[in-house]
């Protein structure tokens, strides 16, 4: 698998929230963000970036303790990608695993960064 000959893009960016209520309040009051999504009670909002689909998602921190800085990005099939990306040696976090809207799975690169990959396959 060659990532730049998929048709693939930017999904999400999810940051870690130290203080949920203050960081919320920031994108929304401060930068001005619409909502695009809010599970707070989950421990996620999503904020949109103008009419882009791709959101910054702030995760916090109490509900998610180990959250990284993370950019997923859009693939076709994620266990596909998985497979042929395990193969080349490429150790993921977990198995791929369902989401609302289809799969995701997460590694790190070399230098310790937080990447996903994520489809919208409803299929689970």
């Amino acid at each position: 698998m060659n990532l730049k000959d998929k048709n693939m893009n930017y999904d999400n960016f999810f940051l870690p929230a130290e203080d949920f209520q203050k960081s919320k309040q920031f994108f929304a009051e401060v930068l001005g963000l619409e909502t695009k999504f809010d599970f707070s009670q989950m421990g996620m909002i999503a904020f949109k970036v103008g009419n882009e689909e791709p959101a910054i998602i702030l995760k916090d921190r109490s509900k998610f303790p180990n959250v990284k800085p993370t950019i997923w990005i859009e693939v076709d099939d994620v266990k596909k990608t998985y497979e042929e990306l395990h193969k080349k040696g490429v150790e993921f976090l977990t198995p791929p695993f369902p989401i609302k809207t289809g799969w995701a799975v997460e590694f790190l690169d070399p230098s310790g960064n937080m990447l996903g990959f994520t489809d919208y396959r409803s299929e689970h």
